[in-house]
């Protein structure tokens, strides 16, 4: 069908053209004189308004046609005399391409998000999730567009791994055994020898260390793309299935990961700003009041720093009562991450230097011995949004830190053949896609950001 984007109508039309468009109704009203429908084809977040006269043909079944019917009009655009629009569709023929059965879960006006997770397959309809995605997509060309401006070189990760990047969380094992009847070795337990790939396997946790690979020949890399944790938690921050961004480049400390770190977040919200102004604006009034300001401030604002160390002292003089104690050696949790960038230092702040015992194995070392060269980037209402860090270049300190950890050196030979073969410092840091999606949209629950959630209990769709 040859048609005109609705987005393109709207935005580059002018009266007189002759346009044909389809989408989905949004609404429908009706006077003596004249009906009024709001179609909307996704390519934008305004709807265009089509006049139907007393006298269109077939004028009694259009207008009885319900949300989310589709459409496709031909007509000529005109100057419009309401407000909210500047121009309107006046029909030459309006064809029913799908009628909408009554039963359709997003009829109701104000049908809560909870409901609708229900009816995943459904909700790209409504206003809140069209934006939704729209920004989603957008807010993914960013990504791209920041790094292949600075001469990084994009790799795909695989998802199929025998590496947890240790401490990253439960993997999803991968298996083509009989999972009835699977084969066991003299001890009782299952020979993974048998498996597939002749060793256990799962899904990815993270890309980072394999990115590790090509950052010591290409310098600049990064990864984007799907990984999984199998942990049985239901937060409104927590997914099974979700996509990370994980820069690695050689030849930096913690001080070059912060600036690239700061520089990423920057360039993200702005892109926004200017090429989802409209969706944006929807998620300021009806989402989260004093969105746009929010992140405006984070667009303009100078990134704190302050180390771990002097964050439990700040917690400590703070005079809170906190629902989880802080002390020296503790992780911090989301209430100390808050008031951090919130309360004390009121802008985003990176926290540095924790304690290397609740760390993995592949940090830095510090000099004194007790911390590792690590970054969490706190913003205000989310807490932590990206984690980073100076890798382990040193060979006999990465060695050190396996033994420590109690991580394979033989699982890990390879690793560790990065250090022994042409070392070089380097750092990354990982951005979960759909976590910087929820903080640009207001959106409280992961689920609401992603179009099929997988959560524990669901994989619908």
């Amino acid at each position: 069908m040859e048609r005109t984007e609705i987005k393109t109508a709207l935005e580059k039309g002018k009266p007189g053209d002759e346009v044909t468009i389809a989408g989905w109704i949004k609404s429908v009203r009706e006077s003596k004189s004249v009906g009024f429908i709001h179609l909307n084809d996704g390519s934008t977040f305004d709807s265009v308004q089509i006049l139907v006269p007393a006298e269109f043909p077939g004028r009694q079944k259009i207008l009885k046609q319900i949300t989310g019917a589709c459409l496709a009009v031909k007509g000529k655009l005109i100057a419009s005399q309401g407000k909210g629009q500047t121009l309107e569709l006046e029909p030459a023929s309006i064809k029913v391409l799908g009628e909408c059965d009554p039963s359709s879960p997003v009829q109701k006006a104000g049908t809560s998000f909870e409901f609708l997770r229900g009816a995943a397959h459904m909700r790209p309809r409504t206003n809140t999730f069209g934006a939704v995605f729209r920004v989603r997509a957008e807010l993914s060309f960013a990504v791209h567009e920041f790094f292949r401006d600075r001469g990084f070189v994009m790799c795909h990760s695989p998802i199929l791994t025998t590496s947890d990047c240790e401490g990253a969380g439960a993997m999803f094992q991968v298996s083509a055994l009989d999972l009835e009847n699977p084969p066991r070795g003299s001890d009782g337990k299952i020979d993974w020898s048998q498996d597939f790939f002749g060793e256990k396997c799962g899904l990815t946790v993270s890309g980072q260390l394999e990115a590790e690979i090509l950052a010591m020949s290409l310098s600049k890399v990064y990864t984007f793309g799907p990984t999984f944790r199998a942990e049985q938690s239901t937060t409104p921050r927590h997914a099974a299935e979700f996509w990370m961004i994980e820069p690695e480049f050689a030849f930096a400390d913690l001080k070059d990961d912060r600036a690239l770190a700061e520089a990423f977040i920057k360039h993200l919200i702005k892109h926004l700003f200017k090429n989802c102004g409209r969706d944006l604006a929807f998620f300021d009034e009806r989402v989260e009041k004093g969105l746009r300001a929010k992140l405006e401030a984070v667009a303009e604002a100078d990134f704190g720093v302050i180390t771990y160390t002097q964050a439990v002292e700040v917690l400590e003089k703070s005079g809170r009562k906190w629902d989880h104690p802080i002390f020296w050696g503790k992780d911090l949790q989301t209430e100390h991450e808050r008031y951090l960038t919130e309360e004390y230092a009121k802008r985003p702040l990176f926290v540095i230097d924790y304690p290397r015992g609740f760390k993995p194995f592949y940090m830095y070392c510090n000099d004194d011995r007790k911390t590792v060269a690590c970054m969490d980037l706190l913003v205000p209402r989310v807490g932590e949004i990206i984690g980073g860090s100076q890798r382990e270049h040193r060979l006999d300190r990465l060695l050190a830190r396996m033994k420590e950890t109690g991580v394979s050196p033989e699982t890990y030979s390879w690793y560790a053949d990065l250090r022994r073969f042409g070392t070089a410092p380097h750092a990354g840091f990982g951005l979960g896609f759909e976590r910087m999606l929820m903080y640009v949209t207001g959106m409280e629950n992961i689920r609401d950001v992603e179009l099929c959630p997988r959560v524990p209990g669901c994989a619908k769709f």
